[in-house]
């Protein structure tokens, strides 16, 4: 289940934490450039007092918008604990599952080995008769083992989207409190050739998704 797991879940997280940061802070206008303070022009009056131009304070701290950094999929997954709560949660489903599929065919099999143990008794009338039965019960039995099948393509579909939506809308509100302007995923599919060491944010971010994730479990 990883691995099927992991295409899905690169894919989305570069669409998803990209665009959105992108979006997020291209709308953003420019920081102003800082001015220097303008002197008065001299007069012949020697009373004229020099005249400067300040910047108003609210405008000497501007963020940084052209913060750029990765993150790596597989280590922010495997470590983020709201993951590993949701792959056991999904993988004691998937056991009741395999229980009730095991239990279709093993039904099955019995009913195949009994018709054949009593098969020589049988005339001819009679074997017709079971086989037909028998072919039914297989329809059945493959019919149940589709549905088990879509059930759990489904819960794991939804038990992944769950998971990526809370690690997107976390990884925005770490971007937007460290003034990143874009958070790229860095995955085996090779959708970051190469990226510095230094650029790498994982560590940091997999502390912020676990932490939140933490607080809201209590």
């Amino acid at each position: 289940m990883k691995n099927s797991l992991q295409l899905v879940i690169n894919a989305v997280l570069v669409l998803a934490v990209a665009v959105l940061f992108y979006l997020h802070f291209a709308n953003k206008p420019a920081a102003a450039p800082a001015r220097k303070p303008v002197a008065a022009v001299k007069t012949n009056d020697s009373t004229a007092t020099p005249v400067t131009t300040e910047e108003p304070a609210d405008l000497t701290a501007v963020a940084d918008t052209d913060k750029v950094a990765y993150v790596e999929s597989g280590k922010l997954l495997d470590g983020y604990q709201g993951m590993k709560d949701a792959r056991r949660s999904f993988e004691a489903k998937a056991k009741r599952w395999e229980a009730q599929n095991q239990k279709l065919v093993q039904g099955f099999q019995g009913a195949v080995q009994k018709y054949q143990q009593q098969a020589a008794g049988m005339t001819a009338e009679q074997r017709a008769s079971t086989e037909q039965q028998l072919q039914g019960r297989q329809v059945q039995v493959a019919q149940e083992q589709e549905k088990l099948q879509r059930q759990a393509q489904e819960e794991e579909g939804k038990m992944t989207q769950q998971v990526l939506e809370r690690i997107n809308k976390q990884v925005e509100v770490y971007g937007k409190q460290n003034g990143y302007r874009l958070i790229l995923i860095a995955a085996p599919s090779g959708t970051i050739a190469y990226g510095r060491k230094d650029l790498d944010i994982t560590a940091p971010v997999l502390k912020h998704l676990n932490a939140e994730y933490s607080s809201k479990k209590k």
